[in-house]
């Protein structure tokens, strides 16, 4: 998330070598190249080889949010999988599911989960920064 972040506060300044993202982010370099293919493969970045090369957004950073980076990185984002939305499985010891008070519970924390991930967007991230830096 690092990188992304960083690749949306200079994306004025066109395509970012990794190894400009690693150092200033401290971020090792290869742990950091699969991350951008990654994010390549799934949409959110391009590159450019050579001379000027690097990576860089190819979404504005407002479309961009945690919930979906989240997802392409840590899979589900609920805690059960019988609430999870990409991931679903039914729970083994689960008797009914429709009255279930276990998963009713985590499907809510699953919900207001993603609604809070999907408002952090790039941009949403960069302006919190920005407004906590003023209040030091």
């Amino acid at each position: 998330m690092l990188a992304l972040v960083h690749l949306a506060k200079h994306q004025d300044e066109g395509p970012i070598l990794i190894s400009r993202i690693a150092d200033d982010e401290r971020i090792p370099q290869k742990f950091l190249e699969a991350i951008l293919l990654d994010l390549k493969k799934d949409g959110v970045l391009a590159s450019k080889k050579g001379k000027g090369g690097g990576y860089y957004l190819i979404k504005a950073p407002g479309e961009v949010n945690m919930a979906d980076v989240m997802r392409l990185f840590d899979g589900a984002i609920a805690l059960l999988p019988c609430v999870t939305y990409k991931y679903y499985e039914r729970c083994e010891e689960c008797k009914d599911e429709e009255t279930c008070g276990i998963r009713d519970t985590f499907l809510g924390v699953r919900n207001e989960t993603v609604e809070r991930l999907k408002s952090a967007t790039l941009a949403h991230i960069i302006a919190t920064e920005d407004s906590l830096s003023k209040k030091k």
